[in-house]
């Protein structure tokens, strides 16, 4: 018996060395240096765009996002850059509320390139740049590398599809897809926003909106696409949709114009 508790005391011992280490390899990881910060200063304009105030704040974020969300790569090893983009698309939806928990999401995996339904990413028929998963996938994020990538260089346009996949996870969080992000959105904007939705999809379905046709599927994808816009180009999207504009604004509790 006593071979045994001590047999059972090393292994406990061992454990916590093991998770211990563990703990203390990953925590540089996470945190937010010199070196981090000059590549958000290279990669992400909404970051260059803060006053340093702000900007302390959203390093925090990311800090937390990084400490509660495992990145996992399929394929390939999640770099420095990879890991602050995806936290910073987290964040920059959120950033407006403060504290927020991205509580139906413990995983994001990066795969090299697009995939398809099956996630296989090579082949063909590939055209799936990111999604959330359901089912025995809920509560993992899938995103494509390169779409990541593309999505916060220089040339890109107002699309950026890690933004688009946590604004899903956003209007997941009141228990549905649907485009009305409730728990978000003051009661007194729903109809308005649902009556905007329509407007704008028979504006896209015409050839008259410079928004992206994507969003025409169904309305939880215009709430994903117009929130890219609204955080990549918030200007241009402000001059050319301003109600939108206007509900999106209250609806993140930020203007990224003004900030």
């Amino acid at each position: 018996m006593t071979t045994y508790l001590i047999l059972l005391a090393a292994f406990l011992i061992a454990l916590y060395f093991i998770f211990r280490n563990k703990k203390s390899k990953q925590l540089p990881e996470n945190i937010i240096g010199e070196a981090e910060r000059q590549l958000l200063l290279s990669h992400v304009a909404y970051y260059k765009n803060l006053d340093a105030a702000n900007r302390t704040k959203f390093e925090q974020m990311l800090e937390d996002f990084l400490s509660d969300v495992r990145i996992e790569g399929i394929d390939l090893t999640p770099d420095r850059t990879d890991r602050l983009l995806i936290a910073s698309s987290a964040v920059i939806p959120v950033f407006g509320f403060g504290q927020w928990k991205y509580k139906n999401l413990h995983a994001v995996i990066l795969y090299p390139d697009t995939f398809n339904k099956d996630f296989q990413f090579e082949g063909g028929d590939r055209n799936i740049l990111g999604m959330v998963g359901t089912g025995y996938m809920n509560g993992q994020m899938i995103l494509s590398r390169s779409a990541l990538l593309e999505g916060f260089s220089i040339s890109a346009d107002k699309e950026n599809t890690a933004i688009h996949e946590f604004v899903h996870l956003l209007d997941k969080s009141d228990g549905a897809t649907d485009g009305i992000p409730e728990n978000l959105m003051p009661h007194q904007y729903i109809i308005p926003w649902v009556k905007m939705i329509h407007q704008e999809i028979n504006q896209i379905e015409a050839g008259k909106s410079d928004i992206n046709p994507y969003a025409v599927t169904n309305e939880a994808e215009f709430f994903a696409v117009v929130s890219e816009y609204f955080f990549e180009k918030p200007a241009q999207f402000k001059d050319k949709h301003p109600e939108l504009y206007q509900i999106l604004s209250t609806t993140f509790s930020q203007d990224p114009v003004t900030r």
